[in-house]
């Protein structure tokens, strides 16, 4: 038996993680927007590459909650993306409506789905489904860290013209200006990356990790990464569904760990067919417990602002 995927949004984002997750054969997919005939389109587009990629998966598209019922996780990407100049908390009172209804409809048809959040700003969104869909902490979780640790992986890569392969680091906290690359347990070949790069050019390559989304966005001008987020979102996918107990840096809600109660951050977890089914707590220097901290200081802000909304 196929498991079942529901994408909702059909904007660059949540198409190209329904074309990932249906390329792969093991689960059909159901795509979700509200603007008539879209999703439609690009299901029935990608339904028929089927023949060349070789996959007998289905994927159809939706306007409506209906055909999306039982599914087995759902990826919300709806909401606004940034413009340029735009921060992504910007996008916080829009976003908080979208992501509250769309959470709605999907905890009344998938009431055991693993919800995961794309939409930004990330860790208030996450935050909000979860109160929304009165599901339990396990079964909602943020997408953000695998992407900017993809990105800071990236950057070290390039700058010492070693593959990313053998690039290992986690970027923890929040999704934004205040995300914390661990430098203290960054290796290449096993080798401490402060070893193999000079504070200076390391302190510029972590700023532009944090800066990472909004250089694509100054790039494209009228829109933002959607390659590198989905590709996340799909490894996040798969690690539920095939039950990897992958240990992965997700947005989880917090109770404690970290000395951070009541909250989602980003954190390594161990994602598996329960959803995160364990946090991991590494040891973090001072400096990067306190940025940690500071992350989640201001996650909250955006969180109490929700709360007066």
């Amino acid at each position: 038996m196929k498991f079942k995927v529901t994408v909702v949004g059909a904007g660059f984002v949540g198409a190209t993680t329904a074309q990932r997750v249906f390329e792969t054969g093991y689960a059909d997919v159901v795509l979700v927007d509200i603007v008539e005939g879209k999703p439609q389109g690009i299901a029935l587009d990608m339904l028929e590459s089927g023949p060349v990629i070789g996959t007998d998966a289905q994927i159809n598209g939706a306007n409506t909650y209906e055909d999306t019922a039982d599914s087995d996780v759902v990826v919300v990407t709806a909401g606004l993306p940034r413009k340029p100049g735009m921060s992504r908390d910007d996008l916080l009172l829009t976003n908080m409506k979208i992501v509250g209804s769309v959470t709605e409809e999907v905890a009344k048809y998938s009431p055991n789905a693993i919800l995961i959040v794309v939409s930004n700003p990330l860790d208030a969104m996450v935050q909000h489904a979860y109160k929304v869909s009165g599901f339990p902490k396990e079964r909602v979780i943020g997408m953000a860290g695998i992407l900017d640790t993809a990105r800071f992986r990236t950057f070290l890569s390039q700058e010492l013209g070693a593959s990313v392969t053998n690039v290992s680091a986690y970027v923890l906290g929040g999704h934004g200006d205040t995300m914390v690359p661990l430098i203290g347990s960054t290796t290449v070949g096993g080798v401490p990356v402060a070893k193999l790069i000079e504070a200076n050019r390391l302190e510029e390559i972590v700023q532009r990790t944090r800066d990472g989304g909004a250089e694509i966005v100054a790039l494209l001008k009228t829109g933002s990464a959607y390659y590198a987020p989905s590709a996340a979102v799909a490894q996040m996918v798969e690690a539920v569904l095939l039950d990897r107990k992958e240990i992965l840096p997700c947005a989880a809600f917090l109770e404690g760990e970290y000395g951070i109660n009541g909250l989602y951050a980003g954190v390594p977890v161990k994602l598996g067919a329960k959803g995160i089914e364990e946090i991991i707590e590494v040891e973090l220097t001072d400096p990067e417990a306190a940025a940690l901290q500071a992350s989640a200081d201001s996650v909250q802000e955006l969180v109490d602002i929700m709360a007066k909304a």
